[in-house]
This record gives structure tokens, C-alpha cells and sequence, in this order.
């Protein structure tokens, strides 16, 4: 009985009949209170007209064909009520209930892995935006299962190679095609290091989307952290001839976590370098924008599209998958780790080959 009362059919149409009750209702109300003083004052008139020869008896009998003929006839339009009503609440409700239901065999095949499923947007303004919303929701989850399989098929890739290395190094020892020596060694250090590198990045991830990593929260200068990150990667950027300039900005106090915080900086500030030719140059600054700090990471690089410029914090998402390196989640994680500290982390780019400008926002302390 609970489930019939709950479904949206049977309260149309309940709340049309509860429409019609209240309309009868407020109609014998009116009637009971304002029909006998009209009709006694037509009678009076016809009285008069007739020079008083009106009877109380004929009175009488014209009182009881008006009420009865009144009781008749509300009788008949309160059954013709119903039935309209009912008609008219079938009609809405299918009417509405067809697009929703459109809408949740969407959402079903969805659930099951159809992400290519659309809804087609019905002529009501307000189904036709939860259908947007919908499709939306499809063409979301689609790209993100076309990332997650292109990123299977890369880190398979990332797995075959230093695996096939390292067995090829440990079959050739077997097999005495050579000795063991320190150039070996290093070599098979450098793919379990590329092993480990790629499961950490996993793991990374995992933890930065059920926000599993607890933050050691403590008064730190973010643009501290910032200038500390960067310095870090000052050799790479000598190596690769990119200047790399810190700029000395106000003190920005803040509640926050600074080894997470210096991982954000650290991917954030990396990634201005791997998408950066040599000759360019990578800027750091901070400063203060109302209560929050603010740093800023802008670079003269290949740039991005406006499209871009969202996608970056997207799960597997990489600018050129051919050319880059990675896994397309380090930013992921950035940002992840930026909206735990109450801020937001954002990407501004004039255009492709224009450079592009990364900015981490946190509340001040």
C-alpha cells in the first residue's frame, strides 16, 4: 500500500481529486451561505410583481424545486469533476512520466556500462534540463572510461617493458651469457624503480580520490612552500636550459599540510617543465587576493585550449599522450589535495603556444 501511495501517478491524481474535493467544498459553502438570501430576494421581487398574490405555500414548493434541482445538478458536474479529473491527471501523468521513465532506462543502461546511452530532451523546459543534465553525466562517465582503458593499455605497456627488461637481465645471468656487474645492476635498478614509480602513482591516486591520506595540519607560508618545491627542481631545469624564476612575494599564512602541499607545487611546477621547449621560462609568485593566498605558476610553453584548461584535473587526462610522460594523474591528485585544504587549484592558458598560468588558492590562516 506504502508503494502505491508513493508513486507519483497515483499522487497526480490524488491531488487532482483533492483539487476537485476542495472546489465542491468551497462551492456548497458559498451556496449554503449566499443562495438562500438571493433567492429570497428574487422571491420577493416576483411578489411584488404579482402584487402580493405570491403564497407562502407556492414560496415553499419554488424553495424546494430550486434546492432540489441545485442538488441535481451538482450531483452530475461533481461526478463530471471526477471523471475530467481523472482523465486529465492520466493524461499529465504520462505526459510527464514517459520522459522520466525515458530517463531512468538511460540512467539503467548507464549503470551498466552504456555510457554512449543519450536521452532525447522532451519539450518541457524542466525534463529537458534534467536530460541535459543526463546526458551530460553519459558523456562525463564515457571520456572517463575511455581514459581508464587507454590507461590500462599504457601502464600494461609501462608494466612489459622493465619486466621484459629485467627478465631478459635475469636470463642471461642464468644462462651465463654474462656476468653479473654494476652496470647490471643499475640497470635492473632502474626498471624496478620505474615499477615502483608507476605503483606509487597508483596508489596515489587511489588515496586522493577516497581521500584516504590524513593532512598534518600546521601554520605554514604557502609561498614558502612554494619557493622550497621549486628549488627542488632547479637541476632539471638547469639540465633542460629553462629559466626558472622565483618571485619574492608577501608572507602567506595558512593551515596546511606542507609535504602534501609541496607534492601540489611539485607536480604542478614539473608539469611547466615537461611542457615547456628549451630557452623558455617557468615563473613562480604568490600573493595575497582578499583571504586567501594565492600562488601563481605561469610558464611560456605549448599552452592549452579552454577545453583543456578543465580537463588537466581529470582523471587520466594528458595534454599529448604520445609525447608525454606519466600517467595523466598527478594533477589529479594536486587538486584533490588543494580542495582538502578548502582552496582550489585552477589552469588559465591565452591559447595553444601562448603559455599557460596555474594558480593554487588556499584560505588564509
Amino acid at each position: 500500500m506504502r508503494q502505491v501511495l508513493r508513486s507519483l501517478r497515483v499522487r497526480l491524481l490524488m491531488v487532482q481529486l483533492a483539487v476537485v474535493a476542495f472546489g465542491v467544498l468551497a462551492l456548497l459553502v458559498t451556496v449554503q451561505l449566499l443562495a438562500p438570501a438571493f433567492f429570497g430576494s428574487h422571491l420577493e421581487s416576483m411578489s411584488q410583481m404579482m402584487d402580493g398574490t405570491l403564497s407562502s405555500f407556492m414560496e415553499d414548493e419554488l424553495r424546494d424545486a430550486f434546492e432540489s434541482s441545485f442538488g441535481q445538478a451538482l450531483a452530475v458536474s461533481v461526478a463530471v469533476s471526477i471523471v475530467a479529473a481523472v482523465a486529465l491527471s492520466t493524461f499529465a501523468s504520462r505526459r510527464i512520466l514517459a520522459p522520466l521513465e525515458s530517463v531512468r532506462e538511460a540512467a539503467r543502461r548507464m549503470a551498466g556500462g552504456s555510457y554512449a546511452e543519450r536521452v532525447v530532451p522532451p519539450r518541457e523546459i524542466e525534463l529537458a534540463m534534467l536530460a541535459k543534465d543526463v546526458n551530460a553525466l553519459a558523456e562525463a562517465l564515457d571520456t572517463t572510461e575511455q581514459r581508464r582503458m587507454r590507461l590500462i593499455g599504457e601502464v600494461a605497456h609501462e608494466l612489459r617493458t622493465p619486466l621484459s627488461t629485467i627478465e631478459g637481465y635475469l636470463e642471461g645471468l642464468l644462462d651465463g651469457v654474462f656476468e653479473q656487474d654494476e652496470e647490471i645492476s643499475a640497470a635492473v635498478g632502474r626498471e624496478v624503480r620505474r615499477l615502483r614509480r608507476l605503483a606509487q602513482d597508483l596508489s596515489a591516486l587511489s588515496q586522493a580520490e577516497e581521500a584516504a591520506h590524513a593532512l598534518v595540519l600546521e601554520r605554514i607560508d604557502l609561498g614558502t612552500v612554494a619557493a622550497e618545491a621549486a628549488n627542488r627542481l632547479r637541476p632539471q631545469f638547469e639540465a633542460q636550459t629553462v629559466t626558472l624564476t622565483i618571485e619574492e612575494g608577501p608572507s602567506l599564512i595558512v593551515e596546511g599540510d606542507a609535504d602534501r602541499l609541496a607534492q601540489v607545487f611539485t607536480n604542478v611546477i614539473g608539469n611547466a617543465l615537461a611542457y615547456t621547449a628549451e630557452g623558455g621560462w617557468v615563473r613562480v609568485s604568490s600573493r595575497r587576493q582578499h583571504n586567501s593566498a594565492v600562488v601563481e605558476i605561469a610558464d611560456n610553453g605549448r599552452g592549452l585550449t579552454d577545453e583543456q584548461c578543465t580537463a588537466v584535473f581529470e582523471r587520466f587526462f594528458r595534454v599529448d599522450p604520445k609525447a608525454s610522460a606519466g600517467t595523466g594523474i598527478g594533477l589529479t591528485i594536486a587538486r584533490s589535495i588543494v580542495r582538502r585544504h578548502g582552496g582550489e587549484i585552477t589552469a588559465e592558458s591565452p591559447g595553444v603556444t601562448l603559455g599557460s598560468v596555474f594558480r593554487v588558492q588556499i584560505p588564509l590562516s
